[in-house]
């Protein structure tokens, strides 16, 4: 795909008069900044590619889970479950609606 010069020129007006002459600076700076990060990320894992493929003795440190998936950090829930369709459920749900001291 060969893109001339005039085409250039009209992408760059449509670019102005979409963001504005005075955001251009900032959005070319956003974008210069985005762009290097992405450089050193890709270089950062092409190096790691490589280090991992020359030493095959090694072990890879990102297969092994840091830690077991099926343990549940988080705080373990007080109540009941309780079935919708049992008629004894809407018993129970109308006695603690009815308990004395409960003002809801």
């Amino acid at each position: 795909m060969n893109i001339s010069g005039w085409q250039i020129a009209i992408i760059a007006l449509l670019i102005i008069l979409l963001f504005g002459a005075p955001k251009l600076p900032k959005l070319a700076k956003s974008l210069g900044q985005s762009m290097r990060i992405f450089r050193s990320e890709v270089r950062t894992m092409s190096e790691e590619s490589k280090r991992n493929s020359s030493d095959p003795d090694s072990p890879d440190v990102s297969a092994e889970p840091s830690e077991d998936p099926r343990r549940d950090e988080r705080a373990p829930v007080e109540g009941r479950v309780l079935n919708p369709n049992d008629p004894a459920t809407e018993r129970t749900r109308r006695t603690e609606r009815e308990q004395p001291g409960d003002h809801r």
